[in-house]
């Protein structure tokens, strides 16, 4: 059954002059950033932001502090079912480059970063609503997030995936409001303080599925941890610089979508629960409509549903049915 499945890859670079594309994920962060008429300042704005907190962090040989920048590309993900031809897109994700104007070299990050999923919608905004609307308690569907979570991992060991990059991808989310995260002994040179939070979360059990475990770090100069999904070993398999080039970028992301965490003004302690109701932090100077993005993720999912989940219902049953590694 494996043999239905063929993936296309599509390569675009986010910079000030980018324009999602009609089946680019309009909740994604960075393309919720380039709408409107403040969309080329704030993307300028977010990749200043970048470039300032990955030299920040990359401080030796760079007394000025300008040595590096970060170059993004937009990587979409299609996937091709039973070869008719048709295309749906399945996943978005951000690759970091960096460019070293010290040596002149270009330098091969991070693909992951950002992770968006139609399929993703579907799962939390169609399929846990209506497995949970009437119910007195709240509970999760049997085989919630198992279609994702194999074609995640199919892809990913997918020759297609071999040929474009080198190294399994990092995911890198905020943490969540619900949980409590203790601070423990273990710290890294670039990642930080690593946390442990006091239970699991439906997120991480989401991402489990997808083959990917989670650390938790607050990296130097940084006031909340964040949450890095991977496969391997996180703190060995990629370089300072790949590490750094994801914790600038998604950090950047973060404090700018939710700034009650990671632009706060005081720095996370040895226990602690983030607060979205946080009023002392400090804003960017760039317009994210959260608003919109919460109403479109209904909107993604059941696109989902249209163009994928029912059409191909069948075949994706069995498909899943037989998936193994």
């Amino acid at each position: 059954m494996n043999k239905d499945f063929t993936f296309t890859i599509k390569k675009i670079g986010l910079n000030e002059n980018y324009r999602p594309s009609d089946h680019t994920r309009i909740t994604t962060n960075f393309a919720n950033l380039a709408r409107g008429a403040s969309r080329q300042q704030n993307l300028r704005n977010t990749l200043k932001m970048i470039n300032n907190s990955f030299n920040a962090l990359a401080y030796w040989d760079n007394p000025k502090g300008e040595r590096y920048s970060v170059e993004l590309d937009i990587i979409s993900v299609y996937m091709n079912i039973e070869g008719s031809g048709q295309t749906f897109p399945s996943i978005e994700v951000l690759k970091t480059n960096i460019v070293d104007h010290q040596s002149k070299e270009r330098i091969e990050g991070i693909i992951g970063n950002n992770f968006s999923s139609y399929l993703r919608d579907y799962d939390f905004s169609v399929v846990l609503s209506e497995h949970n609307n009437g119910q007195r308690e709240f509970s999760i569907p049997d085989s919630f997030g198992d279609l994702h979570g194999k074609l995640f991992k199919y892809f990913v060991n997918s020759t297609t995936y071999k040929q474009h990059f080198n190294k399994p991808p990092v995911i890198c989310l905020s943490v969540s409001d619900n949980k409590i995260y203790h601070r423990t002994g273990n710290q890294h040179p670039l990642l930080g303080v690593e946390y442990q939070p006091n239970q699991s979360s439906l997120t991480e059990q989401y991402f489990k599925k997808m083959g990917l475990q989670v650390r938790y770090f607050m990296p130097p100069k940084s006031v909340a941890p964040l949450a890095f999904f991977f496969f391997g070993d996180l703190l060995n398999d990629y370089t300072n610089l790949e590490l750094i080039s994801t914790i600038s970028t998604m950090e950047t992301f973060q404090k700018i979508y939710r700034p009650e965490i990671y632009n706060a003004n005081a720095v996370a302690g040895n226990c602690y629960q983030p607060n979205l109701q946080n009023s002392d932090h400090s804003l960017t100077q760039i317009v994210y409509d959260k608003e919109e993005r919460s109403k479109l993720a209904v909107k993604q999912g059941k696109f989902a549903e249209e163009h994928f989940i029912k059409p191909y219902q069948t075949v994706l049953k069995q498909w899943s049915a037989n998936y193994a590694l």
